[in-house]
């Protein structure tokens, strides 16, 4: 079995050569190619999309908890209840 040092020398000089190479030139231009692309792409990082989920499903608990209450009232209202009547949460 080879050691770990030799697998990090070979492996320290191939990176070596990647970096005086021509492909470390083509991973720039990709990467900036891309990063135009996803500016214009109007993209979100993942961190604002689970800040935002998180507001979407507190926001449709407090939808759901308004509309009970409105059914609570509308009924009331039939039973000839007022609002005196009825417990507030």
């Amino acid at each position: 079995m080879l050691n770990q040092k030799v697998l990090d020398e070979i492996g320290t000089k191939v990176n070596e050569l990647l970096a005086q190479s021509p492909v470390k030139d083509v991973e720039k231009n990709l990467r900036v190619l891309l990063a135009g692309v996803f500016a214009r792409l109007d993209l979100v990082a993942r961190e604002e999309f689970d800040v935002q989920q998180e507001v979407l499903k507190r926001t449709r608990e407090k939808l759901t908890a308004l509309e009970t209450r409105v059914t609570e009232l509308e009924a009331a209202g039939k039973q000839g209840k007022t609002d005196d009547q009825l417990i507030v949460d």
